[in-house]
C-alpha cells in the first residue's frame, strides 16, 4: 500500500517517528537484510541516517532531534521506495560501509560486505601485527581479482602504502563505480583498474598479495533470492552449480601470479569441505570473523607451491 507522503511528513516530526515509522512498514512488508543489516530496526536506522548524512553508528543521540521540513519529505520518499522496490538500503543513500569507511555503490555493483576487511582491519589495527598476513610495508604488489566497486582495492592501497595494486573485474559497469571510489579516496595513482576475466588480464604479473572475494553463490541459493538481492548484478553472485567454480579457477591460476613469501586470502561463503575434499594438499587456513568461522581461507606462497 502507497501511503499519502503529505500525511507521513505532515506527522512525523522526530527520528525516533520515523525511525518507527520505518520499521513498522519494514516489519508489514516482509523485507529482506543482509546488505551490512541484520534486521528491521537496523536497516531503518541505517537508511535514515546516511540519509541525513549522520553517522551511521550513532542513533541514539539524534533520536529526539526534530527534523526540517525537507529531512522529513527525503526520509519519506526513502522508507516508501525500500517498501516498494525492495532495493538494498545502500542503493537508496548511494553509499555503503566497510569497518566504517564509505564507498558509493549503486546498482552496477554489489552492495559491499566483505568479511576480508574487517579481517584487515583486525590484523592490522589490532596492534599485536598478523599472525598470517604480510608486514604491511613489506607488500610491494597486491591484486584485487573480482573488485567490484573497488572497496578492497581502496583498502588495500590504504593498509600497503609501499604496494602498487591492481583491481580487476570482468564487469565494465563495476569498474566505472570503482573508479569513482579511488578517486574518492584519493588512491588513483597507487590502484589501476583491469578490464578482464579473473587474471587473464594480467600478463604473467606476480604479486605480494592476492585478495579475492569471487561470486560463490550456488545456482540454488540463486534461484531462491528475495528481491533486494535479485537487485544486484547476477554476475556478481553467480558461482555456478555449487557456487566455487571461480575459486576453483583461482586456485588453479594464483600460484602463477605470486611472489615467494606472498599468499592469497579468498572469500568463498560456504563449500569449505567441498574444497577440503578437491584439494586435500593445499593447507587452508581457515580465518574466523564476527559471522563465520570458514567464509575466508588463507594460502600462503610455500602452501601453493611458490618457492
Amino acid at each position: 500500500m502507497t501511503l499519502n507522503l503529505d500525511d507521513v511528513t505532515r506527522e512525523l516530526v522526530t527520528l525516533r517517528d520515523f525511525w518507527r515509522y520505518a520499521i513498522s512498514r519494514f516489519n508489514a512488508a516482509n523485507l529482506s537484510y543482509g546488505h551490512g543489516t541484520t534486521t528491521a530496526g537496523d536497516d531503518a536506522a541505517f537508511l535514515l541516517l546516511d540519509s541525513l548524512d549522520l553517522p551511521i553508528d550513532a542513533l541514539d543521540p539524534f533520536l529526539d532531534a526534530r527534523l526540517l521540513p525537507h529531512e522529513r519529505r527525503l526520509l519519506a520518499e526513502r522508507i516508501e521506495a525500500r517498501v516498494t522496490s525492495r532495493k538494498p538500503s545502500a542503493y537508496l543513500t548511494g553509499r555503503s560501509y566497510i569497518q566504517g569507511v564509505r564507498f558509493h555503490v549503486d546498482e552496477r555493483v554489489i552492495v559491499p560486505r566483505s568479511h576480508i576487511g574487517e579481517i584487515l582491519f583486525r590484523e592490522y589495527l589490532g596492534g599485536q601485527g598478523s599472525t598470517f598476513l604480510p608486514d604491511p610495508m613489506s607488500v610491494e604488489s597486491a591484486v584485487d581479482i573480482c573488485t567490484g566497486s573497488g572497496c578492497l582495492a581502496v583498502l588495500a592501497a590504504k593498509f600497503f602504502p609501499q604496494a602498487a595494486v591492481d583491481a580487476v573485474d570482468l564487469s565494465e559497469e563495476a569498474l566505472e563505480v570503482a573508479r569513482l571510489n579511488l578517486a574518492e579516496h584519493e588512491v588513483e595513482d597507487q590502484v589501476t583498474l583491469l578490464a578482464g576475466d579473473l587474471f587473464a588480464p594480467l600478463a604473467g604479473r606476480r604479486y605480494d598479495l592476492i585478495i579475492t572475494n569471487p561470486p560463490y553463490v550456488d545456482h540454488a541459493a540463486l534461484e531462491g533470492y528475495p528481491p533486494e538481492f535479485q537487485a544486484e548484478p547476477r554476475l556478481a553472485h553467480d558461482g555456478g552449480e555449487d557456487g566455487l567454480d571461480l575459486v576453483r579457477e583461482i586456485l588453479a591460476e594464483a600460484a602463477a601470479h605470486m611472489n615467494p613469501g606472498g599468499g592469497l586470502i579468498c572469500e568463498i561463503g560456504s563449500g569449505r569441505e567441498i574444497l577440503e575434499e578437491e584439494f586435500p594438499h593445499l593447507d587452508f587456513v581457515w580465518l574466523e570473523t564476527a559471522e563465520s568461522q570458514d567464509a575466508v581461507f588463507w594460502l600462503s606462497a610455500e602452501a601453493l607451491g611458490v618457492s
